[in-house]
């Protein structure tokens, strides 16, 4: 289970530090991809492997199920902490997502997000000034 916010750096290669307490669910693989709101999504490889079936099974004659299947599954890429528990980003993953030195890594249980850490900011601001509101259609659908 992915849960917290952290703060780190994105090194001149692409590499970015994985919470400790982060790399033990991540010691058999892991996958980056695109992500929603301009993040990116890391998955633990079974995370990924029940998600990318679900993708998978989508109908293809559907417009909206061919975008999001390649939204997520052709921008993907494996990736494994270093020794230093370190993962590297992909350039066109950093671009995505406007990562340029500082991220914030988000736990959201089964899943981390990875956002460049002014984007972060400013869509927490916009969320917690808004929670009311949210709250109020979680309640509708049951949360």
């Amino acid at each position: 289970m992915f849960i917290g916010e952290y703060q780190h750096s994105i090194d001149e290669k692409g590499r970015l530090a994985i919470p400790v307490r982060f790399r033990k669910q991540l010691s058999s693989g892991a996958v980056v991809t695109r992500g929603l709101d301009n993040c990116l999504f890391v998955f633990s490889s079974a995370e990924w492997k029940k998600l990318a079936e679900k993708l998978a099974a989508l109908p293809m004659s559907q417009a909206d199920s061919r975008a999001f299947a390649r939204l997520m599954l052709a921008g993907a890429v494996d990736v494994r902490t270093d020794s230093q528990g370190r993962v590297v980003i992909p350039e066109y993953l950093r671009k995505y997502a406007g990562l340029a030195k500082d991220a914030v890594i988000a736990g959201l249980y089964s899943r981390m997000e990875i956002w460049d850490k002014a984007a972060w900011e400013k869509y927490k601001a916009k969320t917690e000034k808004d929670a009311g509101e949210i709250a109020e259609r979680m309640g509708e659908l049951g949360v």
